[in-house]
């Protein structure tokens, strides 16, 4: 049988438990041209609460009454496909559940000689993916930029701060509690770190980036935004990859109050969604990959198991209760 996580509910603010229904169904069958996947680990990430939504968006809605949309990766346990053959490991989109029928249009073969499966929808996956383009082409980092990264411990922060540090920049990265900062500086190699939730964060970024921010990294949105704002250095750059602290609000988004430094530093503020860069993703994957294999780069995943434990997992992404790329693991 396949249990699959299905949407049955548009969350108001907080997901609720009972926003998904468990469902135990018949596996599919491949059909000509098909494959049979069978999922061994989905990824959890914070978009996923906005793909909720029923409003305007760069992707449409997950349905009421459809799988809950997710990245995973698993096996090819069937194949009526010239492309794939039985034993492939592969990734793309296949949802919370444990078995995917799919003509494998998005899915891509990977080598878990070269790193294990979770790697695949962490570092060398989606979160990997945004951290290196929006770092790279959206915040034009250049030697001896000072960067400032929000939500730094989380699966995009902690790459994109390494990426940074690789180029030859300094790092300062902002997360939740003394032992996410002492991740970032003792384990990732960052520059300094700010404990948003026991220091003034306006304080902090004076006292770490003295001379201003030249590429401010955000993931977060709300205050955080607007104290580094008000600390940009001329021509700055702006990567607004999320605003994870507005994403279960029930009344309005915390807007940017300290917009006017843009224009004041000549400075921009651009949104990035990785999809856009799918044709590079495998330059990407290759750097990113020697930069591991030489000890550049490091990957952590955070492996819960048990579809039936979703719930709790993925309340993880909010309450910070993680370390690095969150990951259920779906297989029996």
């Amino acid at each position: 049988m396949n249990k699959q996580l299905i949407l049955s509910k548009r969350p108001i603010g907080m997901p609720e438990a009972d926003t998904w229904t468990l469902q135990t169904n018949p596996i599919p069958e491949a059909k000509d041209g098909e494959i049979l996947i069978k999922t061994h680990y989905v990824s959890l990430d914070p978009a996923m609460r906005g793909w909720m939504n029923d409003a305007k968006s760069y992707i449409p809605p997950v349905q009421i009454g459809e799988v809950m949309r997710a990245g995973n990766i698993g096996e090819v346990v069937k194949s009526n496909h010239p492309k794939f053959e039985v034993g492939d490991i592969v990734t793309g989109w296949g949802g919370v559940q444990q078995y995917v029928a799919t003509d494998g249009k998005g899915f891509y073969k990977v080598d878990t000689k070269l790193a294990p499966m979770p790697t695949y929808i962490g570092t060398l996956g989606m979160p990997g993916m945004t951290a290196y383009f929006g770092i790279l082409e959206v915040g034009k980092i250049k030697e001896g930029d000072t960067v400032l990264i929000s939500g730094a411990a989380g699966a995009v922060g902690g790459i994109a701060g390494q990426i940074a540090k690789i180029k030859g920049c300094r790092v300062i990265g902002i997360a939740g509690g003394p032992e996410k900062c002492r991740h970032l500086v003792e384990d990732l190699g960052f520059d300094g770190a700010i404990d948003y939730k026991n220091e003034n964060i306006y304080a902090g970024i004076k006292q770490h980036c003295p001379k201003g921010i030249d590429v401010y990294f955000d993931n977060v949105g709300g205050e955080i935004l607007d104290a580094a704002l008000a600390r940009l250095r001329m021509h700055a750059r702006i990567v607004i990859c999320g605003a994870i602290s507005q994403y279960n609000n029930t009344g309005a988004i915390n807007g940017p109050k300290n917009y006017l430094s843009l224009l004041v530093n000549r400075a921009t503020m651009q949104g990035m969604v990785v999809m856009d860069y799918a044709p590079k993703y495998k330059e990407a994957a290759q750097n990113m990959g020697m930069w591991m294999m030489e000890g550049k780069l490091k990957s952590r995943e955070d492996i819960y198991e048990g579809i039936e434990n979703f719930y709790e997992t993925f309340q993880r992404l909010f309450t910070g209760e993680k370390k690095g790329k969150l990951v259920l693991k779906v297989i029996e």
